[in-house]
């Protein structure tokens, strides 16, 4: 579908990471599609948020994977603000609908617990994808990639751009968001440990809100006048940091990286008030996620790697985490932004 680069971030090409059709297929994979006749499975995914182009864009990998295995419904429905009791209420319905396979991206994975253990109590199968509820009975976590390299890749991108040195903040979302808070304690040791010259001043919760994460990123501008960098530590407050700086008239003064979204991004990459946006293909992110959800649906084990389709190939399992890995993250800039249509 789209090139997926490994950390140490660099830039590939589409044609280095295209996998061709006749690579040999392991017993999991059923990207050819399903015999007539089969029984078709109801899987539903719920999103930290519908409407955003980032869930919106795994919505349309979900669908391209029922269309592509034929035995499976694809049900998608999340909140319209990024509010667990509402994401609950969601759930909650799939439950009584007796879905096959229900997967979640908990906005809060404790409070999201419970809900799993009733739905696994019902017979439904229960998973969970972009954000993990690692203390819950989920049979797998279908994630983007791992928190090192988000957390890294992040960090390296934006002292790169600071000369290695220098004050620096981060503009997060949900404060109980399992995913971004992996990432940010990996670029809080990942910082101390490389680069001893810039300091994490302030750690910030915008919510799933552009407009307050660009005005909490001219806030902490101006309480520290001498900060070089920020960080959107999450796909509505990447492009609300750049639009902070470039409100301020400081593009070129302070630097900014983040979770952006390709063509969400491709205004700030384009002025420079973004440096790179730290991300994954989020279609194959969704695409993946509906192909875990009939395997498990279906009662098959995952392999150590499999094939999922002609074009996402290698996916590695990990029994003891019960995760699927999707792979490497990619560095999305100026360069190469126009090769995702999302």
């Amino acid at each position: 579908m789209r090139s997926r680069l490994a950390l140490p971030i660099a830039i590939l090409t589409t044609a280095a990471l295209a996998v061709s059709g006749c690579t040999k297929k392991n017993d999991n994979d059923t990207s050819s599609g399903s015999t007539a006749g089969a029984k078709t499975y109801k899987v539903a995914f719920v999103p930290k948020l519908q409407g955003v182009p980032y869930f919106e864009a795994m919505n349309a990998g979900g669908k391209a994977a029922a269309a592509a295995l034929g035995n499976v419904e694809w049900l998608y429905q999340g909140p319209t603000q990024a509010d667990a009791a509402a994401q609950a209420d969601i759930v909650r319905s799939y439950i009584q609908q007796k879905v096959d396979t229900l997967i979640v991206a908990p906005n809060d994975p404790d409070s999201m617990a419970p809900l799993l253990q009733q739905a696994n109590d019902a017979g439904i199968h229960v998973a969970t994808a972009d954000t993990d509820a690692p203390s819950s009975v989920r049979e797998v976590f279908v994630n983007q990639a791992t928190a090192e390299g988000i957390g890294q890749g992040l960090t390296d991108a934006l002292l790169t751009a600071m000369g290695g040195k220098g004050k620096y903040a981060i503009v997060s979302c949900g404060q109980t968001a399992e995913n971004l808070n992996s990432w940010i304690k990996v670029q809080q040791a990942y910082t101390k440990e490389k680069y001893p010259d810039a300091t994490i001043v302030d750690v910030v919760y915008a919510g799933e809100d552009q407009a307050k994460a660009t005005q909490m990123a001219t806030d902490l501008m101006n309480a520290h006048p001498d900060l070089t960098g920020l960080v959107g530590e999450c796909t509505s407050s990447a492009p609300g940091v750049a639009q902070a700086v470039k409100d301020a008239g400081k593009i070129g003064k302070v630097f900014t990286v983040g979770l952006g979204t390709p063509q969400a991004m491709k205004p700030y990459l384009t002025d420079k008030s973004s440096t790179a946006a730290i991300l994954w293909d989020v279609q194959n992110l969704g695409y993946l996620t509906a192909w875990a959800g009939a395997q498990i649906a279906e009662g098959k084990q995952f392999q150590a790697t499999n094939n999922v389709s002609d074009k996402l190939t290698g996916v590695t399992y990990d029994a003891t985490s019960k995760m699927l890995l999707l792979g490497p993250a990619l560095q999305i800039t100026d360069k190469n932004v126009d090769q995702f249509n999302y």
